[in-house]
């Protein structure tokens, strides 16, 4: 069922795993992983020819490249094939869905699509997970592979990645989270790899912090060593300043926020917070005159003291009057206009300068993790004559910001030759295919193991590679090489200790997982307890509810929705104009989180909100969290308690509190439940209960496909009453604006179809 390549034998031994167990393929960029995924995926429809496949992969451009490899290297037609992103809208994703036999997807859709039920999972026989050591946390793959585990009729798993870190306690977080029963590492050296594999030269490049630049440096490490000194006398820090990293600052900051949450609030600790604030912001500046330049560095500047003049932290207020932040400020901004330059730039020019007197057409991808610093090596590249793009993700900052569509285009003119030089930064480092590379240079080492290894893959990969990596003689950017050096090599120590003791490690937590899998093969026969309680879940599709619940759809952020989810509730992600939870047709939520309720007090959103919500019949108010509301602004607490008071006294509301997402989510299904009709599963969602005959008219209007509360006030000022709405043809209902040849004919579609009485 493949055709276009041949696999290559450590392909094929992995191959060999992958279609017996759950798989963690750890594999440096460049030896086709994505190869591997398409021989699993002809595997799973040879021997399950209805099911389908499912690839999920971080960013789109990761995606585009899955499709592209499915068709090209799979015997189905394109059409078989589709990608699934954010610009597709749901009703269409689910149709293509349905006929679809491989469907490529950003997770993040993919999660709001299982969670309301418009694609169901029961006929994956293959999920891929692309980019695979992001399945930790709150990350969009962890939910999907438990959702995937609990329906799916025949489960299959591959996880990809060319590094999954070098923490222990992470990595296996990621085989628990994919229900991982397998790993295949290869690296360059492996004996069924080296056949395959050129060799990549790595130079260290090494500069000297100029004396200008060591002055400015100077000056903001003592203003750094003063807040963490004060933080020190006022009992909050221990031991040597030289000691703490950036890391043990912001465990130290995240340990403050939760004293001052559980009501510890004396002005030791709320000073200390302060000033660690501060701290971290020079700390970041030591960085960027260490490894950037000058440029990012006074940029920098300029935007702590614009911030400064519009906000009321007091961290970034005090730390711009600092006499060391003012002495550093002011001497950047001189070594800038006298045209100094960070010493890396002309180590930069030198480089490439000598890379084209050997080849006019050399290719070279440059890696720098600052976009203000991408945009001097692109002036450096200007100069020198050489054709080059910035590469940097969708987020927006000044111009540099770059649409998933013009991604893809920049990509395909830099391996079409239109161009010499690639100026990326992180968003080309995961898996992008980027053949015949001469040269990557690391603007500045990296102290991650992942990020290094997804760096250096970029070339090597069809002939010789070469990376060069430019440092800067005692600063972070040493001390960066060597922590990525030392995590490499701990990341293969661990994952090979996980490899052999994965067996008992990972069955131990996944015990379900192989019950399940007898109990489903078994079914016909009597099992234990669990074993028929796995087989009844799997019948039901783990939706024994049936219960439906509309959330809006800027609460997917929350957690909430997910827990809904598991715990069997079908959850409607729709635009609610009026509260957050439709529990039922009388039953609308208010939910915040303490925060959040002490904000919208102070901006005046919260009396609006409840306003709209008490036209339902059982409106009801949700604060969520363990966060003292009385501590999180400098509001009165009368002010406060005035507010609470209205909320129950003068809207007549029930005011509850829960402790965190799972709580709210256990309160919401119990009260669903509550309110269920016996008689139907579910309820329609349309808008607030009415109070006047206007509102009515508006309600019964809004109901009609397509239209909604925006669209019912015009209909109604145009056609007078509801009657001649209904007997209007779609020549006369087109004339009201945004109503358009298609909504106007489903409209007559829906009025004269006659009802379905079964």
């Amino acid at each position: 069922m493949i055709r276009g390549f041949e696999p290559r034998l450590y392909q094929q031994t992995i191959l060999d795993t992958a279609v017996k167990k759950n798989t963690l393929v750890v594999l440096p960029t460049g030896l086709g992983k994505t190869n591997i995924a398409v021989m699993l995926a002809a595997n799973r429809l040879t021997n399950y020819p209805n099911s389908k496949v499912l690839v999920l992969a971080p960013t789109r451009p990761l995606c585009d490249q899955h499709v592209d490899s499915m068709r090209k290297y799979l015997c189905v037609d394109d059409d078989e094939v589709q990608l699934f992103t954010g610009m597709v809208r749901p009703a269409k994703r689910a149709d293509l869905w349905r006929k679809s036999r491989i469907v490529i997807s950003t997770p993040q859709g993919l999660e709001n699509d299982i969670i309301s039920n418009r694609i169901s999972l029961k006929d994956v026989s293959l999920l891929v997970f692309d980019e695979a050591h992001r399945a930790v946390g709150d990350y969009a793959y962890v939910f999907i592979a438990k959702q995937y585990y609990k329906k799916a009729d025949h489960p299959r798993i591959l996880g990809l990645t060319a590094s999954p870190g070098s923490d222990y306690d992470k990595i296996k977080e990621v085989c628990k989270n994919l229900f991982v029963e397998e790993i295949e590492i290869r690296s360059y050296d492996a004996p069924d790899v080296q056949p395959y594999v050129k060799e990549i030269d790595i130079k260290w490049v090494k500069t000297r912090l100029p004396r200008e630049f060591e002055d400015v440096r100077n000056y903001l490490r003592n203003a750094f060593e003063t807040k963490l000194e004060t933080i020190k006398k006022l009992g909050y820090l221990y031991g040597k300043i030289s000691n703490y990293s950036k890391t043990s600052l912001l465990e130290l900051q995240r340990a403050m926020y939760a004293r001052m949450t559980s009501k510890e609030k004396d002005y030791g600790i709320m000073r200390s917070v302060s000033l660690l604030a501060e701290a971290l912001k020079l700390q970041h500046a030591i960085e960027l005159i260490e490894t950037q330049g000058l440029k990012p560095l006074l940029e920098y500047f300029s935007k702590l003291e614009e911030e400064a003049s519009r906000t009321r932290v007091k961290a970034v207020q005090n730390l711009v009057k600092d006499l060391n932040f003012r002495s550093a400020y002011i001497k950047t901004k001189n070594l800038v206009a006298a045209g100094k330059e960070h010493p890396k730039i002309e180590k930069l020019r030198r480089i490439i300068l000598d890379e084209l007197n050997k080849k006019k057409d050399v290719k070279i991808i440059i890696f720098n993790q600052y976009r203000d610093s991408s945009s001097k090596i692109k002036e450096v590249m200007d100069a020198l004559g050489v054709k080059s793009k910035i590469f940097v993700g969708q987020a927006k900052k000044k111009d540099t910001g770059l649409s998933q569509k013009r991604q893809k285009q920049v990509l395909e003119e830099f391996r079409r030759g239109e161009f010499n030089c690639l100026i990326a930064t992180s968003v080309a480092e995961e898996g992008l295919d980027i053949p015949l590379v001469d040269l990557v240079i690391f603007y500045e080492p990296v102290p991650s193991a992942i990020r290094t290894v997804q760096r250096r893959g970029r070339t090597g990969r069809q002939e010789k590679g070469r990376v060069i990596i430019l440092i800067t003689e005692k600063t972070r950017d040493e001390a960066n090489l060597w922590a990525s050096i030392h995590k490499e090599k701990r990341m293969h120590r661990i994952i090979q200790g996980l490899k052999n003791s994965l067996e008992s490690e990972l069955r131990k937590y996944h015990g379900y997982l192989y019950t399940h899998h007898t109990a489903l093969k078994n079914s016909e026969s009597k099992g234990s307890e669990e074993q028929t309680k796995l087989v009844e879940e799997k019948k039901s599709g783990g939706n024994p509810a049936e219960l439906t619940i509309f959330a809006d759809y800027r609460e997917k952020g929350s957690g909430i929705i997910k827990a809904l989810s598991e715990l069997g509730v079908r959850v409607e992600l729709s635009k609610l104009d009026v509260a957050d939870y439709l529990l039922s047709e009388r039953v609308a939520v208010e939910h915040k989180t303490a925060r959040d309720f002490v904000d919208s007090i102070i901006d005046g959103r919260l009396l609006s909100q409840l306003s709209n919500l008490k036209k339902y019949e059982r409106p009801l108010v949700v604060i969520e969290g363990e966060e003292d509301i009385y501590s999180q602004r400098k509001i009165h607490p009368n002010a406060l308690r005035g507010v609470l008071a209205t909320i129950l006294v003068n809207y007549g509301m029930p005011l509850v509190h829960t402790k965190n997402y799972k709580e709210t989510a256990a309160l919401f299904l119990i009260i669903a439940k509550r309110e269920a009709d016996p008689s139907k599963k579910d309820f329609i969602l349309h808008t607030a209960k009415p109070l006047t005959d206007k509102e009515l008219q508006e309600y019964i209007v809004g109901a009609l496909p397509g239209v909604g509360p925006a669209l019912a006030k015009p209909l109604l000022k145009k056609f007078k009453t509801i009657r001649n709405i209904i007997n209007a043809d779609e020549k006369e209902l087109r004339e009201v604006k945004l109503i358009g040849e298609k909504k106007a004919r489903r409209i007559k579609e829906i009025v004269d179809k006659e009802y379905d009485k079964n």
